[in-house]
């Protein structure tokens, strides 16, 4: 019995055969997961980089979490000539998903990070996981650049930073998105290049692979240093955000859901709820004598056990966001608070 495979491309990543009436022949598909990249993908199915990002039209090494990919191609059909024309997909809006950036979405659409900024009406290069943008246009894959003289295909196909373990940064690149690209943690990624803040620059290089040995003391004083100045930084950039159930966003926060917004723009990944945040294995627990800037307060309210968390800001007061005013500034001597409080927690990272 003949059957007939319809073979759709879905921006730019084949996904199936041959040209119509022709032999059809099956790709092997991979399906991309939190902290993978093209090099580790490539290695887990004895593919290289570059035949990777052809057989999935990637002009670059970014990928996206639930992103398919085709890591293997058929081997029975015949030989086909790739059609001049490119098919287009049309998109007005996205959805950003977990490890994106400006930059890497701007040039998934054909648009530069100033263009995308100005259609969403941002004045920063910050955005979150579930926001939507604006992209209008269409999406069309770009054909490839020819190759320099005296240049090899697989050369250009493959940037250095996939050989010598470096990483140029883009417009709108920072360390968490940089880290997550690499399968590696902000701090280790901080520590490979001896970095005291989270501050990157454009066209600077980073080292993203490699063991390193600094120490314990100098490293850990650091980290918290620059952490937590930029915690508060942040977190008070909110105030007055309104409170929203569920929400965690800076449309509306929820208890968790700010600080876990907070951190995430510090490079720093936290557990949605303030129970399993009070439970997670990095939090050290931390005396009220030895309580530093950035550490997290927790208080039992509504329900048994940790139920609410504020960042300590200094001068016995926390930044949280209340039900009544939104992200606030309280104080842990208040009656209500003292009478709820439960401990302070600091994240090892």
């Amino acid at each position: 019995m003949n059957k007939t495979k319809v073979v759709t491309a879905v921006c730019g990543s084949l996904i199936g055969a041959s040209l119509w009436g022709s032999s059809v022949f099956a790709d092997e598909l991979h399906k991309v997961k939190s902290g993978e990249t093209l090099w580790r993908i490539s290695t887990k199915y004895d593919a290289s980089v570059s035949e990777i990002k052809s057989w999935n039209k990637l002009d670059s090494n970014l990928i996206r979490v639930g992103q398919t990919l085709v890591v293997e191609k058929g081997t029975d059909a015949a030989p086909q000539t790739q059609p001049e024309k490119t098919e287009t997909v049309s998109a007005t809006t996205y959805k950003v998903q977990s490890g994106d950036s400006l930059w890497a979405i701007a040039k998934r659409y054909g648009l530069s990070v100033s263009e995308l900024k100005e259609l969403n009406g941002l004045t920063s290069n910050v955005i979150y996981s579930g926001q939507n943008l604006t992209v209008t246009g269409e999406v069309s894959p770009k054909p490839s650049a020819p190759v320099k003289k005296g240049t090899s295909e697989e050369q250009k196909a493959e940037p250095k930073q996939e050989t010598n373990d470096t990483y140029t940064v883009k417009s709108g690149d920072s360390l968490w998105v940089i880290a997550t690209k690499y399968g590696i943690s902000v701090s280790h990624l901080k520590n490979l290049n001896d970095l005291s803040s989270n501050v990157i620059h454009s066209g600077q290089k980073l080292k993203v692979a490699g063991e390193v040995t600094p120490s314990p003391t100098q490293t850990s004083t650091n980290n918290n240093t620059a952490s937590s100045s930029g915690l508060i930084a942040e977190a008070k950039k909110h105030i007055g955000t309104p409170y929203q159930w569920g929400g965690t966003s800076p449309a509306g926060f929820d208890c968790s859901g700010f600080l876990q917004y907070v951190f995430a723009q510090e490079g720093l990944s936290i557990p949605r709820t303030v129970a399993s945040i009070y439970a997670d294995s990095r939090m050290d627990s931390v005396s009220g004598s030895n309580r530093q800037v950035g550490d997290l307060v927790f208080f039992e309210t509504y329900k048994p056990g940790a139920s609410h968390a504020g960042i300590y800001v200094g001068n016995n007061s926390f930044i949280h966001t209340g039900s009544t005013n939104g992200v606030e500034i309280s104080s842990l001597s208040s009656n209500y608070w003292s009478q709820r409080y439960i401990g302070t927690k600091r994240l090892s990272h």
